[in-house]
């Protein structure tokens, strides 16, 4: 296999590309936007929390987890780290073991990419959406502005999350015609809707909380970090960890305070009076809203450790960070090559993998593109 087409300039195709020209094969990259790693350079808040130091396989939904863990296994977190290394800069963990680029920039890891892919002369086209591919002893691609072809195909054109990235979920498409499936897709790492009446006095308010999903009254996921409150629901890193764990019909619990005792609440509720009752216990804002929201001492307290918000659903597809769903593993074999079609090949988000938020995501689309290019280069 020595002529290879990569589909979608993101974080697996890019890597995918570095990898094969390396090992010495002609590699052209189909981007249908204008310009390589658009996602990549937004990823991590603009910072770009490129993997995590605990790559445990529990961090991921699948079809076919055992996969996922022996993926992950061959291209941890140590491997990564070196292979970016290897085009420059330096990556360091937080307090909690996400992984950064030392000057924290994101578009410095997308650019880290384009360097070494000009490096390697490796070809990218731009504006080219693949229509078609057929295969008759080698593949065809055929794209707006041309067609070419190609012994290996890498299918690495993204999900549905997004949208304004270009990842519209057109390109499932292009794989069906090749006899896969794909399973049902919803959005993850999203924005969760609530009551309106219930957040509309608390916009653009963020706070540290400790969030618990509950499903009939139980706790089925727990987390703790920023919660930002919005038009018609609440975003904020905690939110979108969950939202991974959520369904429509649960409830949120907000712990407001979640280093304070009942009791000291307690005790600075009864020194305080009328709206500033909360001074110093949470933000100003958020502390007279809840008191507004009456019914007494008692009840203020209640919402201060449990603050309850139905789930009504999410914000879409157009501004969640992932996808879930997608074309299963079940239907590709261990370097990620369709069990349909010999030399078509499948990584990042287009497969029915997904993480929870923390670099897992960017992590498995690196991964999957070692897979993948270590296949086509047998």
């Amino acid at each position: 296999m020595r002529k290879i087409c990569i589909i979608g300039g993101g974080a697996a195709g890019l890597t995918a590309a570095v990898l094969l020209a390396r090992a010495g094969k002609q590699v052209t990259v189909l981007e249908r936007g204008d310009r390589v790693g658009r996602k990549l350079a937004a990823s991590g808040n603009g910072q770009g929390n490129v993997t995590n130091l605990d790559l445990s396989p529990a961090h991921y939904f699948s079809d076919d987890p055992e996969k996922v863990a022996r993926l992950l296994a061959r291209f941890g977190t140590e491997e990564i780290l070196s292979f970016l290394t290897s085009m420059g800069g330096v990556f360091l963990p937080d307090a909690r073991g996400r992984v950064y680029p030392a000057g924290r920039m994101a578009s410095a890891v997308t650019d880290l990419f384009r360097r070494e892919l000009e490096r390697l002369h490796v070809s990218i086209v731009y504006g080219a959406r693949v229509r078609e591919i057929s295969w008759e002893n080698s593949f065809t691609l055929t794209f707006d502005g041309g067609s070419m072809s190609a012994d290996g195909v890498l299918l690495a054109a993204g999900g549905r999350a997004a949208e304004h990235f270009l990842t519209d979920g057109t390109a499932y498409a292009l794989a069906e015609k090749f006899g896969h499936t794909v399973a049902p897709l919803s959005p993850v790492l999203v924005r969760l809707r609530t009551d309106p009446a219930l957040v509309k006095s608390l916009k653009g308010i963020r706070i540290d909380a400790a969030l618990s999903v509950l499903r009939g009254g139980r706790p089925v996921y727990q987390t703790r970090g920023d919660v930002l409150f919005c038009e018609g629901g609440v975003s904020g890193d905690a939110v979108f960890r969950a939202s991974s764990y959520t369904q429509k019909g649960d409830a949120l619990s907000l712990d407001l305070v979640p280093d304070a005792a009942p009791s000291a609440l307690r005790a600075a509720l009864s020194r305080g009076t009328g709206e500033d009752k909360l001074l110093c216990v949470v933000p100003n804002g958020l502390g007279r809203a809840l008191y507004r929201m009456g019914s007494g001492e008692e009840a203020l307290l209640a919402r201060l450790k449990d603050f309850r918000l139905p789930v009504l659903g999410d914000f879409g597809f157009s501004g969640a960070q992932a996808t879930r769903g997608g074309i299963p593993l079940a239907e590709t074999d261990e370097t990620l090559q369709s069990k349909h079609r010999k030399g078509l090949f499948f990584a990042g988000e287009i497969l029915n993998t997904d993480g929870e938020c923390g670099g897992y995501n960017l992590h498995w689309a690196f991964a999957s593109a070692h897979a993948a290019a270590g296949g086509m280069t047998c």
